[in-house]
């Protein structure tokens, strides 16, 4: 099954981008993942499973090295990516 995830990540610290950036970079380092960002969140597209183990080893790691984060996070089943 197909699923599309809008995530944002909100690092409670002043110096807040290079958080943001690292973990983007991270998730289109993976092949399996169709990424889309913009200025307010990320798109995430892929097979349902893949793409929440991902996010899970993703967002343990953003914790371990930015501890005051918050992630929010819309999933919805079904690939909403956008044609390319």
């Amino acid at each position: 099954m197909k699923v599309s995830v809008e995530i944002s990540l909100y690092p409670l610290d002043q110096n807040y981008i290079p958080p943001i950036q690292d973990f983007i970079d991270r998730l289109k380092s993976y092949e399996e993942l169709k990424v889309i960002g913009n200025t307010m969140s990320t798109q995430v597209y892929g097979e349902y499973a893949t793409v929440l183990e991902i996010l899970n080893i993703e967002m343990q790691r953003t914790h371990k090295n930015t501890p005051k984060a918050a992630f929010v996070m819309k999933v919805l089943n079904g690939d909403l990516a956008p044609e390319s």
